[in-house]
């Protein structure tokens, strides 16, 4: 079902703010020795690692406020003729947040220069919402099990595991299910790069980038700002890396193999789970201070020998009518059984005549059992093969314009439990899962004290559940005509009990989108209050 969402929002405060959701916001006072506050002092902060530079001058109250500022390392400068020039390193702007910087000047030359060293912590006092960020450090060092990033959401104290339950289906990209706050599972509002960004099936997130591609991110619950209206619950909002003045990378490859591993006391064999996760990081500049690139790629690939299970098939004498051997006591665990006359067997032995030709050619496709009795092995193929390719590009067109566009997939293939020879292994179908988005962000300094910033993006998910090319019962002579595709689906009951498709038989595909958002934000300083107001549409 496609559904439409439109959130606006608009506040006048003296102390709240609203701002794009994938930035930052430095704002602060200008005192002097005496601490009366400094109206017309010139503020400049640049992000260290790109270059870009912000200006404004401070209020008649002396307030200064620069929203919308991307994130990273910034150094702050504040000039005003009669004083020192003020500088502060050290400022780090992590994602949503809202720092408040303080600037006090000496009387003296402009020439002479007072630099301050920023704090280790840095204090947040404008927003009244609960959140916790998880930054690049704790996201590069923190050991995952399959390098999901979405379990570090649980590192904010927040969230909890839920379970699955019906919410994660064939329908969507298998991902995990947070409740933040006691909210239901699919009550989490995720957003990438300040756009809207999951699955529209269920609400649950996309595949995310994996850990190396990830700048931060930031869980928020408990009176969340005006923009994340889409969901009460709470709003995971993650960055990915930009490019620098700096080319920067790395290569990485985690191996899983359990011909590594000793073999469980209790196990009968040692683990078969091959997993191999590779990939690597590049980002630098194109155009130093102007044009930035970064682009990353993770593949994984698993593979696990099946287990074996136990199952029983005719045997060649059975296939002719004789069940004898299957009826005695050395099948039957010392208790023979006498097959019924009103079924046709007469000393349990039956004519082939009376067999169904259509199980009879089935039966042919059937492995060599290993016994007399019937019995076979057989296990279910569990291989998969994970692509998760992020690209994104940063253009700072000019001091007041700045522009980015960015492009993350992630492609899954599942493969059927089906072994190609043996129709019992056919137990659960194949997928072939492609998800992707684009998103934009334009951000626009309207004036000294009006800042714009939009945000485009159009996701689509695309779901195809594989079927084995097995057979249908048509093609054993049944007079049957099929759904779809060459799927087949039975039980056989009594002793030699066993089913063939199971899930398999239901193919068909699924794709949701293009599902396009737009959002805008506006930011407006006037005085000592700061208006924020915009829009959001998601469809």
């Amino acid at each position: 079902m496609r559904s439409a969402v439109l959130s606006l929002f608009c506040s006048f405060l003296v102390c709240g703010v609203v701002w794009a959701q994938a930035t930052g916001q430095i704002a602060g006072t200008v005192h002097d020795e005496t601490g009366a506050v400094i109206p017309g002092a010139d503020i400049k902060v640049t992000q260290t690692a790109t270059g870009a530079v912000r200006t404004v001058a401070s209020g008649e109250d002396g307030r200064y406020v620069l929203p919308t500022l991307p994130l990273g390392p910034y150094m702050l400068e504040a000039t005003k003729p009669g004083f020192t020039t003020y500088v502060q390193t050290g400022i780090v702007l992590q994602v949503d947040s809202n720092l408040t910087v303080d600037v006090r000047l000496k009387v003296g030359a402009v020439g002479e220069e007072v630099t301050v060293e920023a704090n280790a912590s840095q204090v947040e006092a404008r927003s009244t919402s609960v959140g916790q960020v998880v930054d690049s450090l704790r996201i590069a060092e923190m050991p995952l099990n399959g390098r999901n990033p979405i379990e570090l959401v649980f590192l904010a104290g927040m969230a909890s595991a839920p379970g699955n339950g019906a919410i994660n289906t064939v329908r969507n990209y298998p991902t995990i299910v947070v409740s933040v706050a006691g909210g239901q599972g699919n009550g989490v509002s995720y957003q990438l790069d300040g756009t809207i960004y999951q699955d529209p099936y269920n609400n649950l997130a996309l595949p995310l980038p994996f850990p190396d591609a990830l700048q931060e991110f930031k869980v928020e619950t408990s009176v969340l700002q005006p923009q994340y209206g889409f969901h009460s619950g709470a709003t995971v909002n993650a960055v990915t890396k930009s490019g620098t003045n700096e080319f920067h990378g790395d290569l990485f490859e985690f191996l899983r193999n359990g011909a590594l591993n000793a073999r469980d006391f209790f196990a009968l064999e040692r683990d078969t789970l091959k997993r191999n996760q590779f990939g690597g990081v590049i980002g630098g500049p194109i155009i130093k201070d102007k044009l930035f690139f970064f682009a990353g790629y993770q593949k994984t690939i698993q593979r696990s020998d099946p287990a074996f299970n136990t199952g029983y098939v005719p045997t060649a004498a059975m296939l002719q009518g004789d069940f004898t051997t299957f009826a005695s006591a050395a099948c039957n665990q010392g208790t023979p059984k006498i097959l019924s006359a009103a079924q046709g067997f007469v000393g349990n032995k039956i004519s082939p005549t009376l067999l169904n030709p259509v199980a009879l050619n089935f039966a042919k496709t059937l492995p060599t059992p290993l016994d007399q009795c019937g019995q076979v092995k057989y296990g279910y193929v569990t291989n998969q093969n994970e692509g998760l390719p992020v690209g994104r590009m940063d253009w700072q067109k000019s001091q007041k314009h700045s522009i980015f566009g960015r492009f993350s997939a992630g492609t899954l293939k599942v493969d059927s439990t089906f072994d190609g020879k043996n129709p019992l292994s056919i137990n659960t179908y194949g997928v072939d899962d492609l998800d992707y988005q684009l998103g934009i962000g334009d951000t626009y300094l309207i004036g000294a004290n009006l800042v714009s910033s939009l945000r485009l993006s159009a996701s689509r998910t695309n779901i195809v559940k594989i079927d084995d090319n097995y057979g249908s019962l048509a093609d054993f002579g049944a007079n049957y005509t099929p759904l779809g595709g060459k799927v087949i689906n039975f039980t056989v009951t009594g002793g030699l009990g066993f089913t063939i498709g199971g899930g398999a038989a239901v193919p068909g595909k699924s794709h949701n989108g293009p599902n396009p958002s737009i959002s805008e934000d506006i930011s407006w300083v006037k005085g000592s209050h700061q208006l924020g107001f915009g829009g959001s549409f998601y469809h």
